[in-house]
């Protein structure tokens, strides 16, 4: 389990951050980057004491100066669940491959082609550039002109 989809599921739910300094915010997460900067909403803000508070309507909180999260149980769960299935799904494609199921189709079920490039019985490509004359005979034939 990744911290980032940790906190990206914990989107919405009450959470208590506490910073290197001491300060402690409960509030519900509203969003979160990939420096783990947070911002919450309906916050209170506790001292390094704990015998002040404040009432914030928003607050925004740098990841570096965060020493930790406490997330609801629910969240947790939530995470556990949702890597378990991605697991399980993952397992019933490699499963389906190497039995047989899915040998012409890739993971979104498009089909592919047997050959290289879409081409069949030994089509060429002129349009690319791809022929089977040497390299010296080409260069021949273009001096010709």
């Amino acid at each position: 389990m990744l911290p980032l989809t940790l906190l990206k599921t914990a989107q919405s739910h009450p959470m208590l951050v506490e910073l290197k300094n001491g300060e402690t915010y409960n509030g519900h997460l509203v969003s979160c980057d990939s420096w783990m900067n947070i911002n919450l909403r309906d916050v209170i803000c506790t001292s390094k004491d704990g015998d002040r508070f404040w009432r914030m309507p928003e607050c925004y909180v740098r990841g570096s100066t965060i020493k930790y999260l406490r997330i609801p149980d629910e969240v947790i769960d939530m995470v556990k669940d949702d890597a378990q299935a991605k697991t399980r799904n993952r397992s019933e494609i490699n499963k389906a491959r190497i039995s047989g199921g899915l040998q012409n189709q890739n993971v979104r079920g498009q089909v592919r082609s047997r050959y290289k490039n879409g081409q069949q019985n030994g089509a060429k490509n002129v349009l690319r550039g791809q022929t089977s004359r040497p390299l010296s005979q080409i260069a021949v034939n273009k001096n010709r002109k």
